[in-house]
C-alpha cells in the first residue's frame, strides 16, 4: 500500500512528464483541447448537479456561514460562466514563444527572449468549485500541466468537474495526466504537495489566511500568494455622494464573500455630515451591520464600536468597517497600514486628488469612481483568472495568462567565444 509520500511523488512525477509533453503542443492544438473540454462540461451539467448537492448537504450538516455556501454553489448560471470563460481563454492569444524582445550584440550573438510554460502548477484552494476549471484551463492554454487540490467542502463538485474537463480534453488529445485531481482529503496532502521540489515549479494557494500560512510554512518551491483582501472605499470631500454610495453597495452587498468585496469605508471629515446618516439608512435597507470610530458613531449612533482588529479584518460578510478621516494623506495612511494591498477605490471629483490616489495607495488594483468588484480577470480582458496576486514579484492582481508562463533567452552565434 503506497504512503502518501510516494502517491504525490508519482503524482509529480507524472505532471512533470505530462509537461514536456504540453510544450510540444501547438496553440491550435491546445485551443481544440479547451473547446473540447467546454463542450463536456456543458453536457454534463446533471452529474454536476448531483455531486455539487452532495457537498451543500454536507456544509449545511457542517454549519458553514451563507458565504461559504453561496462560494460552493453550483447552478446553471455559474456552470454557464465557466463554459464561457473555457471558451474566452481558448480564444485568447497564447503568449507561450512569444518574442519579447531581440538584440544582436556587436560581436554577432543574437539574443531572444521569448515566454515558455513554468512548467508544473500546483493550485491549493477551497470553496468554490469554479476553480477547478479556471485553473486548469489556464495552465493548459500557457502548456503546463497543474495538479489540483480543492478543498473538502467541494470534493464531490471538483471531481465530477474534473472528470469532464478530462473526458473532453483526452479525447482531443490532452497528454495523459496534464490534469490531476488530487482526491484525497488528507490535509498532510498539502504539507507533501508543496515540498515537492523538482516535481512542481510554483504552487498558488486561493483560500483563507490559515492556508495561505500552513502553505508558506511548509513550502520548498516557489508559492504566488492569493491572500486576504482588506479592500477599502475612500469618500473624498468633494465626492459625488450619490455616485459614492452607488459604489459602496455594489463593492459591499453584490457577493460580500469575495476577495474583491469592500471591508472598509473610510470619509472624509468634511463629506461624513451629510453622508454617514444616508449611509446609516442604506445599511439598515440592505441589513449591513457597521462598525465604525468614534466620529462614525457620533453620526450613527446605532453603530457597534469599532476595535483595532476591524481595520485588519476581512469580513466576507455583511459587515463595513467605517472611519473618519481628516483628509485624502491620512486615507492613504490608512490605506497603507491596514490593507492587504489587494484592491481600494476613491470616489472623488477632484482630478489632483484621484491621481494621488493612484500614485500612493500600495494596492495591485486601485480605482477611481469605480467599484472594487472589477479586480478580476475576466473584467479586465484576461479570461478566466487563476486568483489576486497580493505579492509584488512575478505576478500581482488579476493573474491570466501572462502570469503563468515565464521566459528563456534564445542566443544564436557561429562560434563566438568570451
Amino acid at each position: 500500500m503506497p504512503t502518501l509520500h510516494d502517491t504525490l511523488r508519482t503524482i509529480g512525477d507524472q505532471a512533470l512528464e505530462a509537461a514536456h509533453r504540453m510544450a510540444d503542443l501547438t496553440s491550435r492544438e491546445k485551443d481544440a483541447i479547451l473547446h473540447a473540454m467546454a463542450d463536456a462540461l456543458d453536457a454534463r451539467r446533471n452529474p454536476l448537479f448531483e455531486a455539487n448537492a452532495r457537498d451543500l448537504a454536507l456544509a449545511q450538516e457542517a454549519g458553514l456561514t451563507s458565504a461559504m455556501v453561496d462560494r460552493l454553489t453550483l447552478n446553471d448560471s455559474r456552470i454557464d460562466a465557466m463554459v464561457r470563460g473555457i471558451r474566452e481563454v481558448a480564444a485568447l492569444p497564447d503568449p507561450v514563444g512569444r518574442r519579447l524582445w531581440r538584440r544582436t550584440r556587436p560581436n554577432g550573438l543574437v539574443i531572444e527572449k521569448r515566454r515558455v510554460p513554468l512548467g508544473v502548477v500546483a493550485i491549493i484552494f477551497e470553496s468554490r468549485p469554479n476553480v477547478t476549471a479556471d485553473a486548469a484551463v489556464l495552465c493548459l492554454k500557457t502548456s503546463n500541466a497543474v495538479i489540483l487540490r480543492g478543498g473538502k467542502e467541494a470534493l464531490n463538485s471538483n471531481r465530477a468537474i474534473a472528470d469532464a474537463l478530462l473526458d473532453g480534453g483526452t479525447r482531443a488529445g490532452l497528454p495523459p495526466y496534464a490534469l490531476q485531481l488530487i482526491g484525497t482529503t488528507d490535509r498532510d496532502a498539502v504539507r507533501e504537495l508543496v515540498q515537492l521540489e523538482g516535481r512542481v515549479d510554483v504552487v498558488i494557494p486561493r483560500g483563507g489566511e490559515s492556508l495561505i500560512r500552513a502553505v508558506m510554512e511548509h513550502a520548498r518551491v516557489p508559492v504566488l500568494k492569493h491572500y486576504k483582501g482588506v479592500c477599502h472605499v475612500y469618500v473624498d470631500a468633494s465626492a459625488d455622494l450619490d455616485q459614492a454610495l452607488a459604489i459602496i453597495d455594489n463593492a459591499k452587498c453584490q457577493r460580500p464573500g469575495v476577495c474583491n468585496a469592500a471591508e472598509t469605508l473610510l470619509v472624509h471629515r468634511e463629506a461624513a455630515g451629510a453622508f454617514l446618516p444616508r449611509l446609516a439608512a442604506w445599511a439598515a435597507r440592505r441589513g449591513v451591520e457597521l462598525r465604525g470610530c468614534p466620529e462614525t458613531r457620533a453620526l450613527i449612533p446605532g453603530s457597534t464600536p469599532a476595535t483595532e482588529d476591524d481595520w485588519y479584518a476581512e469580513y466576507l460578510a455583511l459587515i463595513l468597517s467605517v472611519r473618519v478621516v481628516p483628509d485624502l494623506e491620512a486615507a492613504i495612511r490608512h490605506i497603507n497600514t491596514y490593507g492587504s494591498h489587494h484592491s481600494d477605490a476613491i470616489v472623488t471629483r477632484t482630478a489632483a486628488h484621484g491621481k494621488r490616489f493612484l500614485k500612493a495607495v500600495d494596492s495591485a488594483a486601485v480605482y477611481v469612481n469605480a467599484s472594487t468588484r472589477f479586480t478580476d480577470g475576466g473584467e479586465f480582458g484576461m479570461g478566466a483568472e487563476m486568483g489576486i496576486s497580493t505579492d509584488k514579484l512575478h505576478a500581482r492582481g488579476p493573474m491570466g495568462l501572462e502570469e503563468l508562463t515565464t521566459y528563456k533567452y534564445l542566443v544564436t552565434g557561429n562560434g563566438q567565444i568570451r
